[in-house]
Parts: structure tokens; C-alpha cells; sequence
């Protein structure tokens, strides 16, 4: 009879230890055979390292300047439990997310294991995601939204006394769940998606947020956003108001033409293509003599008084040639699009047209190249939405969202102004920004009681960084030397006539002069 067993018959005897002694992990350094060679690999859990090598330049940036301790001491939050974290700890961590791009809470838990540039910003730790949202919670709306609004504008105010456009617009941000605020509205590019509208007021040209207002998904028009651009100005003082008022055609109403005229603010908006604008178009494209209005485009000039309007006002029509081959993009019979090419007869001509509202005496072709500048809002929304958290850090009472819009804006205002010291001839968007002045892995190394950051920069531009922070960092060091004879107001003045000296022309900013002291 055969011994052959059709069921094993338990455990397995154990093997001698000699023939397990592979499957030990060693200690010590692995080795591992690669193709290019033996290689041992260790660990080191406890290593100061960082893949934001390049922060402590823009830190610095924010010591000379004095733009980070007011704020955080300002902040209107206070504690009473001694095992709460700090001030300090709870906004550096928000503002550490800021700048790498996180738009969600949870991101924050990336930033836990960076040992180097909590201390350098004068935090104890980076703290949870919970801490975050919980002390933005725990915050008073008003206060704390006023606290963001007034440093909003200490950072841009020497600007101000410069001639310049105020751009207001508005962008949409889609919610998915259950958020205070999240309903139907306006939303082109997802209809039926809850959203909410980001009211937003820019020095046109420069990228710079004045004050951002989030509102719900059905409060986009513009009359939602006039009592905050009213109360804005108010703020800035007459004195400092833009040389121009420009939005779309949502802001071409008889209410905010009229307060406009009233308060003798310029305006340029377009207008709304109704039935009597029509009738001026077609008035215009028959009888008119066009004008050169630049960039392909021509335009002539009425006068026109809409039903409603308590005045008849100055209306510029642009219009712009099509070329003759053309694509149509259109639904078929089973509702799919299909793209067809068509041909327009040498008899023919197609135009594209815009209507435009000013109370401004200019010629046509300074009126229509400002308004082609507003389309410059666009690119600030797209890198603010994308790149600045916009899209993102979402609660589910719209308090702290709108304590995050502002926030979000305050930090993307201070790194555009740092990166313009860096490179003042042109604006540089934060996704190339980031990997040329922020994003590269370092080494923090303590010898001797000095302590130095070995930076490791792989971009193909990293000559010119090294370059740009050694400029940047000369530049912090002359005023740091004399920081005991200027004011913070003084420096910060002095770091915007750097950065925007394309924009001055070479002009410095002159700040106010000091109160005198008191008797």
C-alpha cells in the first residue's frame, strides 16, 4: 500500500535556523544590486529636510517687510484652554498650504513633516487640518473678516497713490455636498451645479485682490456686488480712487452708471445687447465711418438712451472682420456635436461686435485698448481658483470660506509682489513661480553653531534662481542694516518701488510722512 497522503497532515515542521537566516532583515544599511552597482539604502526619519528649499528667502521677505507679526497679532482669536495652539502655529500653517497650492484642508497633512521652515517662520509646530478649521470657526465673521480686509490694503495702499484702474468682476465656484450658500445660479460652464460667486476687486493690470466677497451661487450680479465695492472705496479714501471704474456688460445698469456719475468715478463697462442696442449696431454698420481701434478692430461712437436710463450717455461700437473659412460646432439629429467647415462668399462680410458705455471723453482707440486690458481678470481668476485655493478649502458654513477667500488673497498678494522683486520686468504666474522660487529639496545642516540649508535646485533655469536670490537677499540685507532708521511703513514703501518699478517707471514711492511724536 502506497505512504502518498491525499491530505496534508498539519503545520509544517519549522526549518533548521541556518536555512532561514536570508529572510532576516538585516540591520544597518540594505544593499541593493542595480544595474549601475551595489547601492545601500538607511533611513533617517529625524533628518532636517524640506522640499520648500527656497522658503526662507520669501520668510525673510516677510521680516523686513513687516507684513506677517501685525497680522498674526491681530488676528482676532483668543483661547482660553493653555493646551490650544497658538496664533502663530494655527495662520504660518495656513499659510505654508497657501503657497504650496493645497485648495483642501486635509493637504495639510503634507506639510507635518517639514522640520525647517516651521521654525524659521517663529511657529512651535505645523498643526492638523483640525486645528486650522477649527480656529477659523471659532472666529468672529465680522472681525475677522475686517482684520483681512485691513491688511488687504495696507499691503496694496502705497500703490494707490498712483494713477490706476479698479477692475471688479466675478467667478463662479462649483459645490459638490451640502454647504451654506451652495445653490442654483449662474454657472456656465456646469448648469445645475450649486455654487458660490467670488465678488472680486483688482488694480487692474497689476494682479493685485483688494478684497474678495464670497456670496451665494445666486448672487451674481452686480448689484450683490456694489455695496462692497462702495464700502471698498470708502475705505481707501477719496483721495486714493481709481482713475476707472471698468467691468462686463452685468455692471452696465442704470443704478451703477448713475452712482458712478454721482460720485464723479469714470466708468467703462459693456453694455447688454438689447433690442435698441441692436438698432444702434445696425444703424452704425450702415451709416458710420469706423475708426482704427487696434488689433483688427474698428470703431464708431453714438449717443444712446435706453428705457430705464435717466440720460442719454457716450456708446462705442467695435467691430472686428472674420476670416472667410470658418468651423460651425453644432448639435445633430442624436444631439451629438459635429463640427462643420463652411465658406463665406467673396459678397459677404462677417463681423464680430461689442458694445461699449463710458462717461470717459478719450478716443475710440485708447476706449476699446482699455477694455481689451480687462480681460486680464480672467487670467487672475484662473490662477487664483487653480493655484491659490479658490477652488477649494471648503466648509460647510460659508464663514470660513470667506475668511479663506481673503486669506488666500493676502497670501498670493504677498508672493506677487516677492516675485516681482526677484524678476521686476514682467508678472510670472504661481505655476511657473513656484518651481523657479519655492519648490526645491534641501538640507538643513548645524555645525559649529551655525546653522545652513544645502539647497539642491534641478530646474533648467537654476543658475538664474541662485542669481535672482542672491540679488533678492542684497537687496533685504540693505534694508535690514538700516531697519533702525526706517519705519515698517517706510520699508514696506521702499519694497514696492523695487518690484514695481516697470510699472512706476523708475519712480520711488514717497510714503506719508510720520505723525509727530506726542508732547
Amino acid at each position: 500500500m502506497s505512504d502518498l497522503s491525499l491530505h496534508p497532515l498539519g503545520e509544517p515542521q519549522p526549518r533548521p535556523e541556518s536555512d532561514c537566516r536570508a529572510l532576516v532583515p538585516a540591520e544597518g544599511p540594505v544593499a541593493l544590486e542595480t544595474f549601475g552597482g551595489r547601492l545601500y539604502v538607511e533611513w533617517d526619519p529625524s533628518a532636517a529636510i524640506t522640499p520648500l528649499g527656497q522658503l526662507p528667502f520669501f520668510t525673510e521677505y516677510l521680516k523686513v517687510s513687516g507684513l506677517f507679526d501685525p497680522w498674526v497679532e491681530e488676528c482676532p482669536v483668543h483661547w482660553t484652554s493653555p493646551n490650544a495652539p497658538s496664533k502663530r502655529d494655527v495662520l504660518g500653517t495656513a499659510v505654508l498650504s497657501i503657497l504650496c497650492g493645497h485648495w483642501r484642508y486635509a493637504h495639510i497633512s503634507a506639510l507635518r513633516g517639514d522640520s525647517v521652515n516651521a521654525p524659521l517662520l517663529g511657529m512651535a509646530k505645523v498643526v492638523s487640518e483640525d486645528s486650522v478649521r477649527g480656529t477659523l470657526k471659532k472666529m468672529e465673521e465680522e472681525a475677522a473678516l475686517a482684520w483681512l480686509q485691513r491688511h488687504l490694503l495696507l499691503v496694496t495702499e502705497p500703490l494707490l497713490g498712483e494713477p490706476w484702474i479698479l477692475d471688479a468682476d466675478v467667478t463662479v465656484k462649483p459645490i459638490y455636498g451640502h454647504q451654506e450658500g451652495a445653490v442654483l445660479g449662474y454657472n456656465p460652464h456646469k448648469p445645475g451645479r450649486p455654487s458660490h460667486t467670488y465678488h472680486t476687486y483688482f488694480i487692474g493690470n497689476l494682479r493685485l485682490v483688494l478684497d474678495v466677497e464670497v456670496q451665494p451661487g445666486n448672487q451674481h450680479h452686480s448689484k450683490f456686488s456694489a455695496p462692497g465695492l462702495w464700502a471698498l472705496l470708502e475705505r481707501i479714501g477719496r483721495a486714493r480712487w481709481p482713475r476707472l471704474l471698468r467691468g462686463d456688460r452685468d455692471w452696465g445698469t442704470e443704478a451703477n452708471m448713475q452712482r458712478c456719475e454721482q460720485e464723479g468715478l469714470p466708468y467703462l463697462f459693456k453694455q447688454r445687447m438689447t433690442k435698441r442696442t441692436k438698432q444702434l449696431v445696425e444703424r452704425l454698420l450702415r451709416d458710420a465711418e469706423w475708426s482704427d481701434a487696434g488689433q483688427g478692430w474698428q470703431g464708431a461712437e453714438a449717443r444712446l438712451r435706453l428705457s430705464g436710463w435717466s440720460r442719454a450717455r457716450r456708446v462705442v461700437v467695435l467691430r472686428r472682420r472674420l476670416a472667410k473659412d470658418l468651423a460651425i460646432e453644432q448639435p445633430d439629429e442624436s444631439g451629438q456635436l459635429r463640427l462643420s467647415l463652411t465658406e463665406v462668399e467673396k459678397t459677404v462680410r462677417l463681423y464680430e461686435y461689442g458694445v461699449l458705455v463710458t462717461s470717459l471723453a478719450d478716443e475710440i482707440l485708447t476706449i476699446a485698448a482699455l477694455y481689451r486690458d480687462r480681460a486680464d481678470c480672467e487670467n487672475n481668476f484662473d490662477d487664483l481658483k487653480h493655484h491659490w485655493g479658490w477652488g477649494g478649502f471648503t466648509t460647510r458654513d460659508l464663514k470660513r470660506c470667506r475668511i479663506m477667500a481673503r486669506m488666500s488673497a493676502l497670501v498670493c498678494n504677498w508672493w506677487s509682489i516677492f516675485v516681482r522683486l526677484a524678476e521686476p520686468d514682467k508678472h510670472s504666474e504661481s505655476i511657473t513661480s513656484r518651481p523657479l522660487l519655492l519648490n526645491a529639496p534641501a538640507r538643513a545642516i548645524e555645525h559649529a553653531r551655525q546653522r545652513r540649508l544645502v539647497i539642491t535646485h534641478h530646474h533648467a533655469e537654476a543658475d538664474w534662481v541662485e542669481r535672482a536670490c542672491r540679488n533678492l537677499a542684497a537687496f533685504l540685507h540693505g534694508l535690514r542694516l538700516t531697519a533702525e532708521q526706517l519705519t515698517p511703513t517706510q520699508r514696506w514703501y521702499r519694497i514696492l518701488s523695487r518690484a514695481m518699478v516697470k510699472y512706476l517707471h523708475g519712480r520711488q514711492l514717497q510714503p506719508p510722512d510720520p505723525l509727530p511724536a506726542p508732547a
